[in-house]
């Protein structure tokens, strides 16, 4: 998704304070382990503004955040064309912001990350009541096994670093098209 203008400069003030940060460790010879691992945790704020601003700063805006306004683009399209999606997201964060965003537009949906309970039992309501359009589901939580034969749109919100977490999303989505 391109960035809007309020996203982007949120986005350029982020990547200059952790450009500063890091050379200023660099600069006071801090341990280049301990660089590395703050280089990291910057690249992952970057990605978090990038799925949305409000993962850093509560009192962005909601319209702002280029990422949901594409996702609710295709959720309008999949539930006219009456599709059920699986949205996964390696941010947990994002999928509460998500889910109150869903609540809020009156819509039903499953969720699954690390705190549910009893994973399966929210697989099956989700694979049994086809008026649960939308699953949000946390992409670590998710793991592997799951059977997700309810939906046949898979949204990665935010790609993740491990593409096999990726290609498990799909995989479950493909059999679901064979069944």
């Amino acid at each position: 998704c391109d960035l809007g203008a309020q996203q982007r400069k949120f986005y350029q003030e982020t990547l200059e304070k952790t450009r500063r940060e890091l050379f200023e460790m660099e600069m006071a010879g801090t341990d280049s382990n301990r660089v590395r691992f703050a280089a990291f945790t910057e690249l992952l704020r970057l990605r978090q503004v990038c799925v949305d601003p409000r993962i850093l700063d509560s009192e962005y805006a909601a319209d702002e955040s280029a990422k949901l306004a594409a996702f609710d683009e295709l959720l309008n399209e999949c539930l006219d064309n009456g599709s059920r999606i699986l949205v996964f997201s390696s941010f947990v964060s994002a999928l509460k912001l998500l889910a109150a965003h869903l609540k809020a537009q009156g819509h039903r949906f499953a969720y699954l990350d690390g705190q549910t309970k009893n994973r399966l039992a929210v697989c099956d309501s989700f694979n049994a009541d086809a008026g649960i359009p939308v699953f949000l589901i946390s992409l670590k939580a998710g793991g592997t096994g799951l059977n997700l034969t309810g939906a046949d749109t898979v949204v990665h919100y935010d790609p993740w670093w491990n593409p096999a977490a990726e290609a498990q999303a799909k995989v479950d989505a493909e059999a679901k098209a064979a069944a």
